[in-house]
């Protein structure tokens, strides 16, 4: 039986795609979707870019929606033992 640790790296992605996949889902210009990770010792970011009109879609209204994924991402943090932040880049 595998550890569950030997698990890990392949969380990562996953982790990185559901983010994808959400941001996808709220906007009106899915193509222009893109993720990217930045890994450090103690936090791995993921920085999010929408196309220029869907950027509000992906913040929300006071940044609600914002904070939602990013609400996500910490309980995904948690279960791989390290933190995940979201970072949303405009053009």
């Amino acid at each position: 039986m595998a550890s569950q640790t030997s698990n890990l790296p392949r969380k990562e992605p996953a982790i990185k795609d559901l983010v994808a996949e959400i941001a996808r889902a709220l906007v009106d210009h899915p193509e222009g979707v893109q993720v990217r990770t930045v890994k450090g010792s103690h936090v791995t970011v993921l920085e999010l870019k929408t196309h220029p009109e869907d950027l509000g879609k992906v913040i929300g209204r006071e940044g609600r929606t914002a904070k939602a994924i990013r609400t996500i991402l910490g309980a995904a943090g948690v279960k791989l033992h390290k933190r995940v932040t979201l970072e949303i880049l405009e053009d």
